[in-house]
């Protein structure tokens, strides 16, 4: 009698589970390791910053699509004079702020204003120094003069820090954003998460998602457990990818590998003795074993650089044989500068993984040549104010997200303090040139000035991959990293009933497995028999447990309702 009740309870269930089956989920969580330090992207340089809000809830004129190409964003299209001066922008209309203010030309203005004046805490001020002036012509045209002609204009203003503000919102913007974005920003629980909800107002293709909670999680074995648990729909850019082997075996997740555009650079403060030696700065290069950093940080996971320069990109020029691993030369070389015995110094690391693990690596290599360095983990906020804006440091590990970089070695007062007047002539002449084969030319010369000029900036160590786990039923993920972002915008779940058959055997082998007694619900199901007979109880019991426990428990009741109805 029992049995027949719970069958009859299957099937009068099971009537509306079809028909709600059919529908994706609309809300998402995705984990990441860093929390942003404030939610203004126009002026910090912390990729965490952007890896919430880019897209998602501030835009730019232009921006980046998954393949790095450049499309027009609030800026619908343009026209650049003929001597490269001018550019007119015609705006995208009715378009609105998410406090509901219009978006326009002054917004516009406002926003490029801030970002290159003279107190301007944008950390690519230099990227939009050239603007002379900025012209309101009317509401939804805006000119953009230059004091020469920059090719590099559209892909600058697609950067995160170019994200167009209102000033009637400014003054909050660290912990209010408010953007023009198709979500809206809900919620902070600073050392937690952070809430999105879906923009009703946006001006362009609605979103499928109607809410997103980024969740920080900056252990690598909390992220593990995390991900295991079902907690969290996606970890973006995943800590230990020694995990990845177990996760891309299992049919509830996919593995996604991509790359992104960071430089995993040992930064080196150049103007710090004895780093204002160019022979101790080349000892350093090649006391550094690189693919050792690379199989021992990152489990295999990361291409070899020897320059600030993405390999992806056409203009890369491989320089790794330059600094190639040779301890006696290191010692040579250190010997030649005055240091026979070695030097102490210190290291400096942010929190992320790839940071702090390739730094206990590099410290034990830089010690077989003398140098002894002593870490000291810091956290983000700490870098950034102790060594991005302090340039009180002399050695530290960081990635270099943002895309197609390597002008920052043309502006001396950049953190790592490289002063080089032929280098920045020749990024001069290269923002002044729009012809593309010249501009490849331009960049792979740059690259080679700083190898092959015997400067040695920086120990060049390996260009960060981008590794995500996410739950197999998610779609529209970017792959690929051309700029430090988590885009929503084109985020999908597929239909439950889409799912392949291994993907329902092993939800319901994890939470209904024969035997309960490690079963999360078995302690909410106080019959026996519906214990050992059906996971039909779990639904009813699912209200206590949270929405994202109860749409588990709904799919655990769908693969029932099916098994029931086919016996």
């Amino acid at each position: 009698m029992k049995s027949w009740t719970a069958t009859c309870s299957a099937v009068a269930l099971g009537a509306t589970l079809w028909t709600s089956a059919s529908v994706a989920q609309t809300d998402i969580t995705v984990a990441m390791q860093l929390e942003p330090p404030h939610l203004d992207p126009t002026s910090a340089a912390a990729q965490a910053i952007d890896s919430v809000l880019y897209s998602n809830v501030f835009e730019g004129l232009t921006r980046f699509m998954a393949n790095g190409a450049i499309v027009p964003g609030l800026a619908k299209s343009w026209d650049i004079s003929d001597d490269g001066l001018v550019y007119t922008f015609r705006l995208r209309d009715g378009v609105t702020f998410h406090d509901g203010t219009t978006m326009d030309a002054g917004d516009v203005k406002f926003t490029l204003d801030r970002a290159r004046a003279e107190d301007s805490a944008n950390a690519q001020k230099a990227l939009y120094s050239g603007i002379t002036d900025v012209t309101v012509i009317d509401p939804l045209i805006v000119q953009v003069t230059l004091a020469e002609p920059n090719g590099s204009l559209l892909f600058n203003l697609a950067w995160g820090d170019a994200v167009i503000v209102a000033p009637e919102s400014i003054a909050n913007i660290k912990t209010n954003p408010i953007g023009t974005g198709a979500f809206t920003f809900r919620n902070w629980v600073q050392g937690d998460r952070i809430e999105l909800a879906r923009n009703y107002s946006y001006w362009g293709p609605a979103p499928a998602l109607e809410s997103a909670t980024f969740k920080f999680i900056s252990d690598p074995t909390a992220a593990f457990a995390a991900v295991m648990a079902e907690d969290v729909d996606v970890f973006s850019l995943f800590p230990a990818p020694e995990n990845l082997p177990q996760f891309d075996s299992d049919p509830r997740f996919q593995v996604l590998i991509g790359s992104t555009e960071g430089e995993t650079i040992l930064s080196t403060n150049n103007k710090v003795p004895p780093f204002d030696d160019i022979r101790v700065r080349k000892a350093l290069a090649h006391a550094i074993d690189r693919q050792a950093i690379i199989d021992g940080a990152m489990f295999g996971y990361g291409t070899p650089i020897g320059t600030h320069f993405a390999p992806h990109n056409p203009a890369y020029v491989d320089l790794t044989g330059n600094s190639a691993h040779d301890p006696q030369a290191a010692r040579a070389l250190l010997a030649e500068a005055g240091y026979p015995d070695g030097f102490e110094t210190t290291l400096h690391l942010p929190p992320p993984s790839y940071a702090r693990r390739s730094g206990e690596i590099i410290a034990a290599q830089l010690a077989e040549v003398g140098i002894k360095a002593e870490i000291i983990n810091v956290e983000w906020a700490q870098w950034l104010e102790t060594v991005f804006r302090g340039e009180n440091y002399s050695l530290t590990i960081v990635s270099h997200t943002e895309p197609m970089d390597i002008g920052i070695y043309a502006r001396p007062d950049y953190y790592f303090r490289y002063d080089n007047p032929e280098f920045q002539e020749l990024m001069a002449t290269l923002n002044a040139t729009t012809d593309q084969d010249v501009r490849l030319a331009l960049l792979q010369q740059g690259q080679t000035i700083l190898i092959l000029a015997e400067d040695f900036v920086n120990g060049y160590l390996f260009q960060l991959p981008a590794l995500s786990v996410a739950k197999a039923e998610v779609k529209g993920l970017w792959t690929n990293q051309p700029t430090a972002a988590i885009d929503l915008t084109g985020v999908t779940f597929a239909n439950w009933n889409s799912w392949p058959a291994a993907r329902w055997r092993q939800a319901l082998s994890r939470t209904c497995p024969d035997d309960r007694r490690d079963a999360p619900i078995h302690r909410k199901i106080r019959s026996p028999h519906l214990r050992s007979r059906s996971c039909i109880a779990a639904f009813s019991a699912s209200a206590s447990l949270g929405t994202s426990r109860a749409r588990l428990l709904l799919r655990r009741v769908f693969d029932q309702v099916r098994h029931l109805l086919s016996a």
